[in-house]
């Protein structure tokens, strides 16, 4: 399989594809929620046009969501040694020269072109992601020109015969790079280029900036938006203050929660100043209070923390103990060593991609030594696949068993806190009901 033939269906890509939805859409997050699919019709040669905050976790936010063998464009100096070109093409990705790359080169682009016609007419989609490269910051910056000149190059190939449609993409995360969070990805409505081909037989260039901006602004409906950069911190954290507890939602994902709450917002920024200074004030002040106290917005949501339910939590850990620790044992070379690899990355970027990325090469090389060793130490054999399929259930539990444990300890903390009277948390507690009253308002 190579550039040749890169629109095949390809048996080792889809075994490959299998492998990593299951650590992604299982293990990696704890819930993966894919909104819009049916906006999607392959039929008409598609191209997906995703955000890009996450490096190549993005990527796999498409490819993870999708029942489906898509081919990526990517910079062609990448491209550059023939043992990395040829696992790229195996991997489903097409060079794009760039001006940087020698003036000379761009005649290339002519077979990119015709290869993602046709790969397009095999109804298997073209993702690019139009930002370029990637920011960890929840706010699309100036897309390049080049997704809609290769979008219009490609339709120039056909002739202009082919409808080509652009498919906006938002890709959310609840947290970058954390363990077991919520992805979630929107598909839009698609754009279809056909509406500016006679723009652009006028006038190339034009027809290039109309079709990218009206992309922007389509990507804009389709994901978290944060125009502001001064108050950016302030804003972001408001969203997990007030609409964390949505984020596991599917039928209103938690993405359009925010981007109507960024919405009113804004528009309160317009209205009155004085009151947006406060509210960007008291988000900020709510984050480092509740850090200080070592408490989650979770415990500051529930009005009462019985001490009936605590003791009750307590005995369910405690009598769970034992589960915890197989898990935990069991997982801990997989998690962990992931964990301190992937914080190792300069790029923030990266740390998710690294942590994925040892989960998939760690899981490769565990996975047949415990699956020995379990034939090896229980019989019969039937009971020594369940106990090895037992492993990665194990550690969720684990992770489960952590998170209520840190619940729980919170939960004791605010009795102490209310108890002694403690005046940073009464302070937290005052800025947070007056933040929760002010967006009520809105």
């Amino acid at each position: 399989m190579g550039k040749e033939n890169i629109e095949k269906y390809d048996l080792f890509y889809l075994l490959l594809k299998k492998y990593a939805d299951f650590w992604h859409n299982n293990i990696f997050y704890r819930k993966v929620i894919a909104y819009g699919k049916d906006h999607l019709d392959f039929s008409i040669p598609t191209i997906l046009a995703p955000n890009h905050q996450n490096a190549l976790m993005d990527a796999l936010a498409i490819i993870c969501t999708l029942d489906r063998q898509l081919v990526f464009l990517a910079r062609a100096d990448i491209f550059k040694k023939k043992l990395v070109a040829s696992i790229l093409y195996r991997l489903k990705i097409l060079p794009v020269y760039r001006l940087r790359d020698g003036y000379e080169n761009l005649k290339q682009n002519d077979d990119t072109f015709h290869d993602t016609l046709r790969v397009m007419e095999h109804r298997n989609g073209v993702v690019i992601l139009p930002e370029g490269s990637h920011d960890v910051h929840r706010k699309l910056r100036q897309l390049k020109k080049g997704i809609c000149r290769i979008a219009f190059q490609t339709a120039e190939a056909s002739d202009y015969k082919k409808e080509i449609n652009i498919v906006p993409v938002g890709i959310e995360y609840s947290h970058y790079w954390r363990f077991r969070q919520v992805l979630t990805v929107v598909y839009g409505h698609p754009i279809h280029v056909s509406e500016y081909y006679d723009s652009y037989r006028q006038n190339p260039n034009r027809a290039i900036v109309e079709l990218r901006d009206r992309l922007s602004s389509d990507m804009k409906k389709v994901m978290v938006h944060i125009e502001e950069e001064q108050d950016y911190e302030a804003i972001n954290e408001l969203r997990s203050i007030i609409n964390e507890k949505y984020s596991d939602r599917i039928k209103y994902p938690k993405l359009f929660r925010d981007n109507r709450l960024i919405s009113k917002v804004n528009g309160l920024h317009k209205q009155d100043p004085d009151a947006y200074a406060r509210l960007c004030n008291d988000s900020l002040t709510v984050r480092d209070l509740a850090k200080e106290l070592k408490l989650t917005y979770r415990h500051l949501r529930k009005k009462k923390h019985p001490l009936g339910w605590l003791l009750l939590s307590w005995l369910f850990l405690l009598l769970t103990l034992p589960v915890f620790v197989a898990g935990a044992l069991l997982n801990f070379i997989i998690y962990k060593v992931s964990e301190i690899q992937s914080l190792k990355t300069k790029d923030p970027g990266f740390i998710s991609t690294a942590r994925y990325g040892f989960f998939l090469g760690l899981g490769l090389i565990m996975a047949p030594l415990y699956l020995v060793v379990a034939l090896i130490l229980i019989k019969p054999w039937w009971l020594a696949i369940a106990a090895f399929l037992l492993v990665p259930v194990l550690g969720i539990l684990a992770w489960n068993w952590s998170l209520l444990f840190k619940r729980t300890v919170g939960g004791f903390r605010i009795r102490r806190l209310i108890r002694t009277k403690n005046s940073v948390f009464i302070r937290l507690q005052n800025t947070y009901n007056n933040l929760i009253t002010t967006v009520s308002g809105l």
